[in-house]
């Protein structure tokens, strides 16, 4: 008996987490059906893929889509729109909004806002404050919920959690893993003074690998302390690359395409575009950190998108604020590493769609198998392009990455089984859903 699919993808090169051959995938409803030689199938959609690469939906745990609060530079749709654009099915986005998200009510109202308005999947990061310890283990729990973020250094917004007190109770009350950023406030506020008006080439001077690295070790004893697991967001330095190193029973570790790709070299050119918080530093900060990827230390990719108006970003600096756009262009950018031989693709796989899956509990995504949700990221490896400002979705409109070519590039974005981007357009009307996760204990 013909075995019949809604949609097929067909003649593909699929990159899995049990190596990569060519392999036609079967989809039904929502769901991978099979995989395999299915050449005598039907399908109401075939897709001839020959020539293109299918991997699992790329997930970026780490977006600020700026909804509820300044749309004006990003909103849930706009930030999603970038992310299906780049190949992108899964978002987990940041609580720094306004109002904050720490609670039960103000986390339904983002579920509500992008229920099939978002074009990608999503879950929403709680901000874990002095205020609220006593509902985390019912906040982390909740639908749409990707666990507890804490800002140990104050970056944008007024989330902190500074203290070594307020951490370790933050982190008896978690069950999940929880996220941090990792910067001493203590030392952020002792070194403002070196701060140049007008030279944002002091921003890593001010926000110095000190202030990383200790307040990384404080972290790591905090949670040996209170047997919680971890994980450490965008990582800066080799320093704490190294530290890390000796503790990933229970810290897991995020690194970012610009700490990757950029370094305090293009303050030259690009100014308070390139100011972030943590700051992108000098060369040998990224080389280490490569070195990291290499050695398996560095878990998974997070685009940390933080988008602000190029008007905003104009001001001078120490005014201008820290944040890039980032989750449309984390796929060609790393594709472009592998074309260049930095990392294999199958890397770039475990760190963008199985680690995540595999670090936060993620249910039936991060992998094609029968019985997970279709979503697929399509990309030509041969294909060269140039990012510019213009191909950017983010209502913020730039990218620090214009005029960079690469090499490598998403052609198609498949979300729980509808064609949503292909070949740079939106195909199929937005119905993201909230992303499910196994039972936390």
């Amino acid at each position: 008996m013909t075995q019949t699919f809604d949609l097929i993808l067909s003649g593909g090169e699929l990159v899995n987490q049990d190596g990569r051959g060519q392999r036609d995938i079967g989809v039904i409803g929502d769901t991978i059906a099979a995989i395999g030689d299915l050449s005598r199938a039907s399908a109401g959609e075939r897709i001839d893929c020959r020539g293109l690469t299918i991997l699992p939906g790329v997930i970026d745990s780490q977006v600020h889509f700026r909804e509820p609060g300044p749309v004006h530079k990003e909103d849930l749709e706009t930030g999603s729109r970038g992310a299906v654009l780049g190949g992108v099915t899964a978002v987990f986005e940041m609580p720094n909004t306004n109002p904050l998200t720490t609670g039960e009510a103000e986390l339904a109202d983002k579920v509500s806002r992008a229920r099939n308005r978002m074009h990608c999947d999503f879950a929403f990061w709680v901000g874990g404050t002095h205020e609220n310890v006593a509902d985390i283990p019912h906040l982390e729990r909740l639908p749409g919920a990707a666990g507890i973020k804490v800002f140990m250094g104050s970056s944008t917004g007024s989330l902190l959690v500074e203290d070594d007190a307020g951490v370790s109770r933050i982190l008896g009350a978690t069950r999940r893993r929880a996220a941090f950023h990792s910067e001493d406030e203590y030392r952020l506020n002792e070194r403002k003074p070196l701060r140049v008006t007008g030279d944002p080439n002091s921003h890593h001077v001010w926000r110095d690998v000190t202030a990383a690295l200790q307040c990384t070790q404080r972290l790591v004893r905090i949670a040996r302390e209170q047997r919680a697991l971890i994980h450490v967001l965008h990582i800066s330095t080799g320093e704490e690359i190294e530290f890390l190193a000796a503790h990933k029973d229970i810290a897991s570790a995020e690194v970012t395409p610009h700490h990757l790709t950029l370094s305090s070299d293009d303050y030259a050119h690009l100014g308070t575009k390139l100011q972030m918080n943590p700051p992108v530093r000098e060369t040998h900060h990224r080389d280490r950190i490569w070195q990291g990827v290499a050695d398996g230390v560095a878990d998974i990719l997070g685009s940390d998108h933080a988008p602000h108006t190029l008007e905003e970003k104009a001001k001078p600096y120490p005014e201008s604020p820290s944040g890039m756009t980032g989750v449309q262009t984390l796929v060609p950018v790393m594709l472009d590493h592998v074309a260049a031989g930095r990392l294999t693709l199958e890397r770039f796989v475990d760190m963008s769609s199985a680690g995540p899956a595999r670090l936060f509990g993620i249910a039936r995504k991060g992998r094609v198998a029968v019985g997970y949700d279709a979503d697929f990221t399509v990309v030509d490896l041969k294909r060269q392009e140039t990012i510019t400002d213009q191909w950017i979705a983010s209502r913020a409109g730039w990218t620090p990455y214009h005029g960079k070519q690469v090499t490598g590039w998403p052609v198609g974005t498949f979300v729980r089984g509808a064609k949503v981007m292909w070949q740079g357009e939106i195909v199929t009307p937005s119905q993201g859903a909230a992303v499910r996760f196994h039972a936390a204990l």
